[in-house]
């Protein structure tokens, strides 16, 4: 998994509250177990017309957004159903940060396990961030994981909170077969114990 230290990209603000999973992803996109090529069909149904042309009036085909890294959202960000494919898509976009007051806690946890940083902020700090990101092209945030804070485009900057452990992950690159593999010469020393001392199993 790749590290996520500091990350600087424009910030798109989606005012919208109770995203869930198949707003992010819908179903018809779930057909693979591949974590690449989701990037197409994020927010499909809202970013399409009926007719597959693009939807003017979305904030991800805005000119000033189309590079977004860092999405600033509603209440309730990936509520609904359990779909891993949800933080696959917004990474295969490049989106590695979501912003928001309150995050389901299946998909909050799948961000972890994805490399994508979930930060969760007060109201006030989150119309703060949503206006600064309403700034189109000149909308570009800092998000600095090791210092906890992000900055926005007018020098402001916003503390955040996060669980230590997620943040070393994080900042190591480490996913759950990362964690795994740092354990890799104990584990073999105890297979090669077990093999010798039970040979018949």
């Amino acid at each position: 998994m790749q590290k996520f230290t500091t990350l600087t990209g424009v910030a798109a603000p989606l005012e919208i509250m109770n995203i869930d999973t198949d707003m992010i992803i819908p179903k018809q996109y779930l057909k693979t177990i591949a974590r690449t090529g989701l990037g197409k069909g994020l927010f499909s149904e809202m970013r399409y017309k009926d007719d597959g042309s693009e939807n003017p009036d979305f904030v991800l085909n805005k000119p000033a957004y189309r590079g977004a890294k860092i999405l600033v959202a509603g209440d309730n960000f990936g509520c609904g159903s359990s779909r891993e494919h949800a933080p696959w898509a917004l990474l295969d976009y490049g989106i590695l940060c979501v912003i928001a007051t309150s995050f389901a806690d299946i998909f909050y946890n799948n961000c972890f396990k994805n490399g994508i940083l979930p930060i969760t902020v007060p109201q006030a700090d989150l119309d703060k961030l949503m206006d600064d990101a309403k700034r189109g092209a000149n909308a570009t945030m800092t998000v600095d994981l090791e210092s906890q804070e992000i900055r926005g485009p007018d020098g402001g900057v916003v503390r955040f909170e996060i669980d230590p452990f997620r943040k070393h992950c994080l900042l190591n690159g480490l996913d759950d077969i990362g964690l795994t593999l740092q354990k890799a010469d104990g584990i073999a020393a105890f297979e090669a114990r077990t093999q010798a001392e039970r040979p018949w199993t």
